[in-house]
């Protein structure tokens, strides 16, 4: 339970059982509770190896409105500072494919990034599936807007690898 939300301790992803790595709620200019979110992994995973090419499952439930062209400005703009240029120009079809997928969100609605190598990144909404992209450098790249080097929120970020509480 995160602030008023409750994650499940593990979820299965088509018949790969993945644990709660952590929890935590993200705040916005200190006081305004945007989302919550959960990170799961496999079993015995340490966080610092979360970007690596395994499964992993990132829910995150919005406690604000918000729209879909926000979630693919932001989308853009962290991948762009996290990856090379290079990589960015490679990513960005990639990015665009995501982009599309975005829906605008109410308060309670979730979010959720599911990696499996060999499948891709797929986007759900409430459980909906909404699209997969392909790709380990692609995963890497949108799972480290919460969990890179330079993520959105460091605390938030460790509390989702389970560094702190």
């Amino acid at each position: 339970m995160v602030n008023g939300t409750e994650f499940s301790n593990s979820v299965e992803v088509r018949g790969i059982r993945l644990q709660l790595s952590g929890a935590a709620l993200l705040r916005y200019m200190f006081f305004i509770e945007a989302y919550t979110g959960a990170l799961y992994l496999p079993e015995k995973t340490d966080g610092r190896d979360a970007l690596d090419d395994i499964s992993k499952h990132l829910v995150l439930e919005y406690r604000v409105a918000l729209s879909s062209d926000g979630f693919a400005k932001a989308t853009t703009e962290k991948i762009k500072a996290s990856v090379s240029k290079d990589a960015f120009q490679r990513l960005l079809p990639k990015i665009k494919s995501l982009n599309r997928l975005y829906k605008d969100v109410q308060p309670k609605d979730r979010y959720a990034l599911t990696y499996l190598p060999g499948l891709g990144t797929q986007l759900t909404l409430n459980a909906e599936p909404l699209g997969t992209i392909k790709g380990s450098e692609f995963a890497r790249a949108v799972f480290a807007i919460w969990i890179g080097k330079n993520p959105i929120d460091k605390k938030f970020r460790d509390r989702l690898l389970g560094k702190s509480k």
